[in-house]
């Protein structure tokens, strides 16, 4: 059992992670001012919080623990393989997204995608989008860079 509240410890991709491997869960949230404090006591096994702000109920916070742990299922995504190679799976924030253009720029020069990923170095592509998501995430959330692949 877990209670969503705002003095719970953070959740992230490693708590979505952890609680995939569970065989069941049961969400736990309140509205307004939360839920007495002895279901946290001695229900809940455990307690985590999205986010420091306020919400008008757990409701939200329970659907965002739903969906990052759902898809970490089995046949949940269509691709199975596919939650491995994710955002803040992989990298800290994911790497950023060009789609496959369909001429110049897609029609507007300036907006040209990166040569690399027409090269066909399936090596050179992975090195390339790795870099591109470190940088982005140095420029966005650099409290993101910490442990182990995060440096170039």
């Amino acid at each position: 059992m877990v209670l969503l509240s705002a003095q719970g410890r953070l959740f992230d991709q490693g708590v979505a992670n952890r609680l995939s491997r569970e065989s069941g869960l049961l969400l736990i949230c309140g509205r307004y001012e939360g839920v007495d404090e002895r279901v946290a006591a001695h229900l809940a096994d455990d307690e985590i919080s999205i986010g420091s702000y306020v919400l008008s109920g757990g409701e939200l916070a329970a659907a965002v623990v739903i969906d990052a742990v759902a898809r970490l299922l089995p046949g949940v995504l269509g691709n199975e393989s596919s939650a491995a190679f994710e955002s803040f799976q992989e990298t800290a924030t994911g790497r950023p997204f060009w789609i496959a253009r369909t001429g110049p720029g897609g029609g507007l020069p300036w907006m040209e995608g990166p040569e690399v990923l027409l090269g066909g170095n399936h090596q050179e592509v992975r090195r390339f989008r790795k870099d591109a998501a470190i940088e982005k995430t140095a420029r966005l959330r650099p409290d993101l860079l910490v442990g182990p692949g995060m440096s170039r």
